[in-house]
């Protein structure tokens, strides 16, 4: 009789990408690429502070099924470094704390529902929802189980970043702890020309 050799489970593959884009139009790319390299800058002296923008988070092993690509996400206790996927029980078992979606006219009521849902349910303490075009955000921080929704956003400081939103008729703006406005690339080098013109 010949011994029956175990069969190797096949290896469970987490792709890197959900096959949706990034961003539905310029205005909301720029506001992700915004959000997220101004707090990359904001961390960048914290090797202890991970930063990415459209990465696939899955919080279960084993279930490449139950997965969220927030726009922005924080891991504050995460290494930096590059990953092809956030990994939950690769990092600790930490889930990202801290999450930001910005709206698009590609978006639905249910969409962010499901969102919403997802995040209170795998651990996310901050959530912050930005609609540029309307010039509107809201937040909800972690309370027990669930988030609760921020009364009054315009002012508001997020207490794991140390951001401030300003939420006016105007329209919505992020600010640094040291009161710094977030810039695009562009401004910034406009600031960094106008520095080198002054200084010269």
């Amino acid at each position: 009789m010949s011994a029956v050799i175990p069969t190797a489970k096949p290896a469970i593959i987490y792709p890197e990408s959900d096959g949706q884009p990034m961003a539905d139009n310029t205005l909301q790319f720029r506001w992700i690429t915004v959000v997220q390299g101004n707090l990359a800058a904001l961390f960048a002296d914290r090797p202890d502070v991970f930063v990415a923008g459209d990465l696939l988070w899955y919080p279960v092993e084993g279930r490449p099924d139950i997965r969220r690509a927030p726009d922005v996400m924080v891991a504050i206790g995460r290494p930096k470094g590059d990953r092809s996927a956030y990994l939950q029980w690769e990092e600790g078992g930490q889930p990202p704390q801290v999450v930001f979606e910005i709206w698009s006219p590609g978006n639905t009521m249910s969409e962010m529902a499901r969102k919403h849902e997802f995040y209170v349910r795998y651990g996310v303490s901050e959530y912050y929802l930005i609609d540029p075009q309307q010039g509107e955000a809201v937040g909800w921080v972690r309370q027990g189980a669930r988030l609760r929704m921020v009364d009054e956003m315009n002012g508001w400081v997020s207490p794991l970043l140390g951001v401030r939103f300003a939420v006016t008729e105007e329209g919505v703006d992020l600010f640094y702890p040291d009161g710094r406005p977030f810039l695009t690339f562009e401004e910034l080098a406009r600031a960094d020309a106008e520095e080198r013109a002054q200084a010269e």
